[in-house]
């Protein structure tokens, strides 16, 4: 991929090497994303950790606190800057920005107005967000809360060296999905989804989380879509995005880390949906193409 033809987001922190004070998750709205499958997964956790459970029994979300409405502009203080002499942190500015370009020529064409940019905050074994305090075991994660994502970078070794997704294209795919639940947070997705796990028992609660998912994986591909159009994409890098979308996928976990699967329990998606929805991104670069909600899953 030539991440590093594309523009560099201004609205990354780096507290890399800072400690929160404080512990424990905290609620707040906390959109589980990526890592949460697989490293609460690996630490016996039943699979998934969605906006309404956090290392517990299913519950309903917490509703983000008042006194910290979500905040997308520029982030200052003194991590403000990913550092350049990172690679990987690098990268991930520079997808952001692409990101940032991307959706706001979309909501230009589609809604006439500005898109909203997300922050990213990138950490080290734990980080304080406006949903509490989550560790590195948690995986990348979005919060509705502050209107940000948070990544540990540590987080892609695990992608590759363990669930064999290596590749700077499967990296980006973590932070394009993460970036289309801020996506669906702006366009009020998220509020209509807390609605109606309100009136939902488990079980449907589980399928509207993978839908929720899902939607995000296809929003992913809209962006690699237009990645695709202009020529940032190199040979073999949509196979590495979709080897990351099986990879993350629900069966393909629980069959890794406890031997067997269990498809009520999916909060995700199986690895045929996650390719699926990415792959119809990917193709239409359309996002009113990616309505998980109503069409009939694969």
């Amino acid at each position: 991929m030539r991440w590093g033809d594309m523009r560099r987001s201004e609205n990354v922190e780096d507290r890399s090497g800072m400690r929160p004070r404080g512990g424990g998750i905290g609620g707040g709205g906390m959109k589980i994303g990526l890592g949460g499958i697989i490293l609460v997964l690996i630490a016996s956790v039943l699979f998934g950790i969605n906006p309404f459970t956090l290392l517990g029994g299913m519950s309903g979300p917490e509703p983000a606190p008042q006194s910290a409405p979500p905040r997308y502009g520029p982030q200052v203080g003194p991590g403000a800057a990913t550092q350049a002499a990172d690679p990987t942190k690098e990268m991930v500015a520079r997808v952001l920005g692409d990101t940032e370009d991307v959706w706001n020529a979309l909501f230009q064409a589609m809604f006439n107005k500005g898109y909203p940019k997300p922050g990213l905050v990138i950490f080290e074994d734990q980080v304080r967000s406006a949903c509490g305090f989550a560790s590195a075991a948690v995986g990348p994660f979005y919060c509705p809360g502050d209107g940000k994502v948070y990544l540990d970078t540590a987080f892609f070794d695990q992608l590759s060296r363990r669930f064999g997704a290596p590749g700077d294209f499967a990296q980006a795919y973590v932070v394009s999905h993460e970036v289309g639940h801020h996506v669906q947070n702006v366009l009020g997705t998220m509020q209509q989804f807390d609605r109606l796990i309100q009136r939902a028992g488990p079980s449907e609660r589980n399928q509207l989380q993978v839908r929720l998912e899902l939607q995000a994986d296809c929003y992913a591909g809209v962006w690699g879509h237009f990645a695709q159009r202009r020529k940032l994409l190199e040979p073999g890098d949509l196979e590495e995005g979709l080897r990351g979308a099986a990879a993350v996928g629900d069966d393909q976990i629980m069959k890794r880390t406890q031997g067997y699967v269990v498809p009520d329990a999916f909060t995700h998606g199986s690895a045929q949906q996650r390719m699926y929805w990415f792959k119809r991104g990917l193709e239409t670069g359309d996002p009113r193409r990616c309505d998980t909600f109503t069409e009939r899953q694969p």
